[in-house]
């Protein structure tokens, strides 16, 4: 090897290196034994072949690229065997800007976009080094961290060890190309105005600007719910780290002055009480996560917000766990067994432990459960009690019943007062639950969600709504069904809505569809519902969306006009006012063409927007779910045919497009006071739209590339294909080029609180990087 920095002699020679090369040597030989071990105990799959980002000289320069700015130089020289002097003469060689001084915030809130945009560059042990983390770390985040595996495609391409070589000749010249064209396209990247990822967080964490003072002393029971997730609350395991505050007052006074009176966390209940005589190796930290609890449920107190706990319990354990219980084992998917619920001892467990947590933090407010879908919980959850030889007998309505009872018990045990909201997400296959609403405990409340089951018609094609939806207004006939039979039983109701963003596009705080949100909130309120849940993990901004909710909530009588009118003049000024009200409409009714499908949701590629990159040449991956979209356009469309897929898509963005138009008018018109509002909601509405047009865009991007590669494809028609694909690829450019101004000047842009950083301003860089290679390719 020819770099100064990198070792010539053999090892007895160590002592008389420069200590970087010590620390080389050192990390090579440690690695060498992490790889194989790492590659043993984390998940695969099918560990198919990584892709190539072939837009960049070599995977050297998509790591120094993909990295910069988010993992300190020194890290990544340390992860590929090499100087920090040499990955920033990469990163210099490819047009990035110059270095500065990075903080552990991406590493502490952003850890999931690292480990995605790294998932098709580095093997375990080195990903493992750069992120500074454990492997049992690892292990416990792709599993437990809201189905992080899964999203990633429950399979880790195979990388071979990524190490440093100086670029030779044909790579220097590609960095340069990519340099000028970076400097055509952007200018100078050191002095782009660029507001940091993660600084909404100062902001909203900021007392300045808000009228809610925190004095409250009691919460008020008999306020109907509005509750709502953290908008940058962590998932997996939020009470750990005393150093991350995922409720700062000034975001609690926020929420409170849009009317929010709940906040809800993910906890994971054996690591949140001790295990007692039967599992004693439960409970390790609690009493920091307790601590943690306690505080988090005082400082909201003081705002009139109450804390709930998600309760998918009890979590399925390794098969090592029952190797001395094997009579508490349940059913089992891969190497991890249920514990099953038909045995007293599983269900004492999970109400003494609920029990321990309520008695400990007596104001935490109550606790909302998923019985019958997530994560593998009781042997029911899955539909798969038949392979339980307790369970084999029993119906899923008797078991989730049974749970339900465990955790009410265990919950009013150390608190009568705390509220238990039981939700029928997954009972027989989210179809009728009639018979499981019947056998559910007196003192719990009952939770749809709304729109489930509506029917719906979108480009022709006939279909009912089977997962959250804005696009399409609820409440639908299953959850009226359900609630009817609650409220013959006494119970309260709770409808399950998402009032700022869903699956069909959270990449953006909120989507200004102000009219289907007001339109939503007048038909539960003849629905005579007992309180909303507002958001899943996405969807918990303060935002005018949830104004709505609170207006229809606490004024009787309360219609769609008067009501956005109320918030549009008070938001923006009263000349601004009647503009944005047709923006919101024009957002509304071009929203409605959404292509809506459960599929399309989860598959599809409008979470990463104009970032997603095009593919010269089919991946053959799939679509994974909201993580990576790949070029899986079958994946994507669900039931929709491929022409009409992208039809929709494009009549959402047109009407998307009238709405901003009306938009920039009411900013126009905005009075100062207002102005710096009225500018941050354009910048989530001209988002929305990029996203929007970047769909249709990568659709026919598909489809004209695979039809160039069909058999007796004629010359005319191979080349009316290429000039299509050059069309929409110089659209992607401008979409990609545009979206990069938006995301820089506004962090919220990509973020979604489960999922992190969907993409980063650089992402988009490297989107126009990627199609101008593909012009050249595609003209040949």
């Amino acid at each position: 090897m020819t770099n100064d920095d990198t070792p010539t002699g053999d090892f007895m020679s160590i002592s008389l290196m420069p200590s970087f090369t010590l620390g080389v040597v050192v990390y090579l030989t440690i690695s060498t034994h992490l790889a194989a071990w790492a590659e043993e105990s984390l998940p695969v799959g099918s560990h198919p072949k990584a892709l190539e980002a072939s837009h960049f000289p070599d995977r050297l320069h998509a790591f120094v690229w993909r990295n910069w700015q988010l993992i300190d130089p020194t890290r990544m020289a340390q992860t590929v065997g090499t100087s920090s002097k040499n990955i920033e003469a990469i990163a210099n060689s490819m047009g990035l800007p110059v270095p500065v001084s990075t903080s552990s915030t991406m590493r502490e809130r952003g850890y999931i976009t690292l480990i995605r945009r790294n998932w098709h560059l580095l093997p375990y042990d080195q990903l493992l080094n750069l992120l500074e983390i454990k492997p049992e770390e690892l292990a416990h985040n792709l599993r437990e961290d809201d189905f992080l595996y899964l999203k990633l495609g429950s399979l880790k391409p195979k990388c071979e060890p990524l190490q440093y070589q100086e670029p030779n000749e044909a790579a220097q010249l590609r960095a340069s190309e990519i340099k000028q064209l970076v400097q055509k396209q952007f200018g100078d990247l050191s002095e782009t105005a660029t507001e940091p990822r993660f600084h909404f967080v100062e902001t909203l964490s900021s007392m300045e600007g808000t009228s809610e003072y925190g004095n409250h002393t009691s919460i008020d029971r008999n306020d109907p719910l509005r509750m709502v997730y953290s908008y940058f609350g962590p998932f997996g395991d939020p009470l750990i780290d005393p150093n991350i505050d995922p409720i700062p007052d000034g975001m609690l006074a926020r929420l409170a002055e849009v009317g929010v009176n709940g906040l809800w966390m993910h906890v994971i209940l054996r690591q949140l009480a001790p295990g007692g005589a039967d599992f004693p190796e439960f409970g390790n930290g609690h009493q920091q996560r307790l601590h943690t609890l306690k505080r988090l449920v005082k400082q909201a107190k003081k705002y009139g917000i109450g804390i709930y706990l998600y309760v998918n319990e009890p979590r399925a354990m390794p098969s090592a766990f029952f190797d001395n219980r094997p009579e508490i084992a349940g059913i089992r998917q891969g190497d991890f067994l249920t514990l099953c619920t038909s045995n007293p001892r599983v269900r004492k467990w999970l109400s003494d432990s609920l029990a321990h947590v309520f008695g400990e933090v007596p104001d935490l407010a109550g606790v909302f459960t998923i019985t019958a879908s997530e994560n593998l919980t009781n042997c029911a959850s899955a539909g798969g009690q038949a392979d339980c030889v307790r369970c084999r007998r029993r119906s899923q309505a008797d078991i989730v019943a049974e749970v339900n009872a465990a955790v009410e018990e265990g919950v009013h045990r150390g608190n009568p007062n705390a509220r238990v909201i039981v939700w029928d997400w997954g009972w027989n296959g989210h179809g009728d639950a009639t018979d499981t609403i019947a056998k559910l405990p007196e003192n719990v409340e009952f939770m749809s969600v709304s729109e489930w089951a509506l029917p719906i018609e979108r480009g022709g094609i006939r279909s009912h709504v089977g997962e959250y939806s804005m696009s399409a207004v609820g409440p639908g006939p299953r959850a009226k069904r359900h609630w009817a039979l609650a409220k013959q039983r006494g119970l309260k109701t709770v409808a399950k809505v998402q009032f700022n963003n869903t699956w069909e596009l959270s990449a953006i705080p909120f989507l200004p569809v102000l009219d289907l949100i007001a339109e939503h909130c007048e038909n539960l309120a003849d629905a005579d519902v007992d309180g909303t849940m507002l958001s899943w993990t996405l969807g918990g901004y303060p935002s005018p969306n949830l104004q709505v909710a609170h207006r229809f909530a606490t004024l009787p009588g309360a219609n769609q006009e008067t009501v956005l009118n109320t918030i549009a003049a008070e938001r923006y000024g009263a000349k601004a006012a009647p503009h944005a009200r047709k923006a919101w409409t024009a957002f509304s009714d071009g929203f409605r063409r959404f292509p809506y499908c459960g599929s399309v949701l989860y598959f599809g590629p409008q979470q990463m927007g104009p970032s997603n990159l095009l593919y010269e040449k089919p991946t053959g991956y799939a679509s994974t779910m909201v993580g990576i979209p790949y070029d899986d356009l079958e994946g994507w469309r669900g039931l929709y045919p491929p022409t009409v897929f992208a039809e929709q898509f494009e009549k959402v963005a047109q009407g998307w497009a009238g709405g901003l138009l009306h938009f920039q008018r009411a900013v126009d018109a905005t009075p100062s006071e207002h102005r710096k509002t009225a500018a941050s909601d354009l910048s989530v509405a001209r988002a929305a739209y990029l996203h929007f047009a970047s769909i249709a865009n990568q659709v026919r991007f598909v489809m004209a590339r695979d039809a160039l590669s069909q058999p007796n494809v004629s010359d005319e028609q191979r080349l009316q294909l290429r000039r299509r694909v050059q069309q929409i690829i110089k659209s992607e450019i401008t979409l990609a080029r545009d979206l990069y101004v938006v995301a820089s000047q506004d962090s919220r842009i990509g973020y979604e609180a489960s999922n992190h950083y969907f993409y980063l301003p650089q992402d988009l860089v490297e989107k126009v990087i990627n199609c101008e290679l593909l012009k050249r390719k595609f003209s040949e």
